[in-house]
Parts: structure tokens; sequence; C-alpha cells
């Protein structure tokens, strides 16, 4: 009997804690290699020709353009180069908090295809509005962080920080040991945040202090009065549950004609936002904390989630004034 209690308790901190944590780890570790052969290889300034008009118009540094490119394939390798060049000084703070911004685009186009076909079978011709809005809020903060990188940071930095210098020929073996050697020296740090942080947090959900949390939103939305009882329930759902949970309900209410168009696109609109800090608390967090240090990674959270609210706040204000 305490045996197969003794196995299940085992089992339950697999699945729930030592295989999340396995996995976090081993993309952290996959971007700390990419992000460090890149780097030995000399490629930055290469694969920063994808963005190469506005990191120009926004004197952003080349580094910062890798990691725009980069962004379109692994956001855990983007954030580690930017963290990497932000620990040896050859990115200033004020430049890493802009250029994690500047990287909303390509995170969005990272996880379209898995948000589009989520949403295609629930609200049907919905989702086209829905992702054309939260499209063109991703590019509203990437455009709208290359204006303003433009004036805060101004010719001077590139200047400053990345002066001209000579591009090493690099042979790949060399550039390997290069980067298995800075790998091994940056794991142990990752390891060592990572692991109290990820269980910490945990503990905190098996505690349910989430969920408490998330109940508390669910129930105080008082400044939703405008919107129907049946739109709120939708955002309590994506608030207290996840985003699906909500797709789902907003699916249904679709379905038997109670909400048009209009009225579920708003809905999910606002419940993306008012869900977003909660996610990121829960979620982004820990990630973030593995790869910059935890002060770092709280203010580049909140940065990033205020920006993004207000790009989502501003299209959906918009797309209500226009079909009014």
């Amino acid at each position: 009997m305490i045996g197969t209690a003794l196995l299940d308790t085992l089992t339950l901190l697999w699945h729930e804690l030592g295989h999340p944590l396995a996995r976090l780890l081993t993309f952290i570790s996959i971007g700390l290699i990419v992000a460090g052969f890149i780097e030995a290889l000399n490629w930055t300034k290469k694969m920063s020709v994808v963005a190469a008009p506005m990191i120009r118009f926004g004197h952003l540094s080349d580094l910062t353009g890798a990691a725009f490119s980069m962004a379109f394939f692994s956001g855990v390798t983007a954030n580690t180069m930017l963290s990497e060049a932000y620990d040896q000084g050859r990115l200033s703070k004020k430049e890493l908090l802009l250029a994690n911004m500047f990287n909303s685009l390509p995170a969005y186009f990272l996880h379209l295809p898995t948000t589009f076909f989520l949403t295609l079978p629930l609200i049907k011709g919905a989702t086209f509005i829905y992702i054309g809005l939260t499209l063109g809020a991703a590019l509203l903060r990437t455009l709208g962080i290359a204006v303003l990188s433009h004036f805060l940071l101004g010719p001077e930095n590139l200047i400053e920080r990345h002066g001209p210098r000579e591009v090493e020929r690099v042979k790949l073996r060399q550039a390997g040991k290069r980067t298995l050697a800075r790998f091994k020296k940056r794991i142990r740090k990752i390891v060592r945040l990572t692991l109290p942080i990820y269980i910490i947090f945990f503990g905190l959900s098996e505690a349910g202090m989430f969920q408490l949390l998330e109940e508390f939103m669910a129930d105080h939305l008082t400044c939703l009065s405008w919107l129907s009882p049946k739109a709120v329930s939708i955002i309590a759902l994506q608030i207290a549950a996840e985003f699906s949970a909500g797709l789902v309900a907003a699916g249904a209410l679709l379905q038997d004609g109670t909400m048009n168009y209009k009225e579920i696109v708003l809905t999910l609109l606002v419940g993306n936002v008012l869900s977003s800090p909660i996610r990121a608390v829960r979620h982004q967090f820990p990630y973030y904390a593995g790869i910059f240090k935890p002060r770092l990674a709280v203010q580049l959270i909140v940065f990033s989630q205020s920006f993004r609210a207000l790009s989502l706040t501003l299209v959906a204000l918009l797309y209500f004034l226009f079909m009014m």
C-alpha cells in the first residue's frame, strides 16, 4: 500500500515537475549551444540582414538584428543571444529591454500555426479577424520599438558600443570548443537559478495560489460592465483556465447565434489582455529567470507585457470604433 502510494507520488512529481523542468532545461541548453555557435562563428552581422532597415533606423546593433532573425525559429535561442551579449557588456541594458520587445513580431509568428489551427474549428470566420488584429498588434509593437529606439539610443550607441571591428575567421572546430566552454560555464548558473525558482512556483501552484488569484480576477470584472454577461463568462474562463477554454465557450455561443463575430473577437482580445499577467507570472518568469538574472527577468516581463497589453487594447479599440 505504501509502495503504491509512493510510486503514485513519484509519478505525479515526474509528470508535473520533473518532465516540464527537464524539457525547459533541454530547450535552454539547445538555445545556449546554438547562440554560442552563432556568436563564435561571427554570424551575427549576416543574420541581422533580415531586419536591416529597422535595425539601422532604430540605431540597434547587429546582435539585436541576429536575435530578431533567430526569434522566428526559437525564442529561447534569441533571448539567450541577448543575455550573453548583455553579460559580456556588448549590449546596454536599455538596448536589451528594447531588443526583447522588438522581437514581438517573430515571437508571434512562432506561435501563429498553433493559434490558427486551434481557433479556426471553434470560432470559424472570426479566426481571420482575430488573427489579423493580433498580428497587427505584434507588428505595431515591433515598429513602435524601432521608432522608440531611434530616439532613445541615437547613432552614438553603435559607435560607442559596437564600433567597427575586424571579423575574425573561425574554423568549425575552434568555434565548437569556444561554444562548449561557454556552455559549461553558463549552464551551471542557469541550473542553480532555474531549479529553485521552478520548484517554488510548482509548490505555489499545487497549494492553489494561482487558482485563488485567477478566481479573484475572474470574480472582480466589474470594469467590463459594458460587455454582455456571456462575454464576461468567456473572459473569466480565459483567466481562470486557459485561452482554449475561453475559445470553446466562444465557439458554443457563436454556434447558437448568441454572439456575433464582432462580440467574439472583442471578448477574446479583452480576455487576452487581462489573462496575460497571470500567464506571465506562472509560465514566463521561471523560463526568463533561467536565461536572465531574476531581477532583470522581472523587468523584461513587466515592460514586454505592458507594451503588449497597450498594443492589444489599441487594436481592440480601433476595431470597436470601426465596426460601430
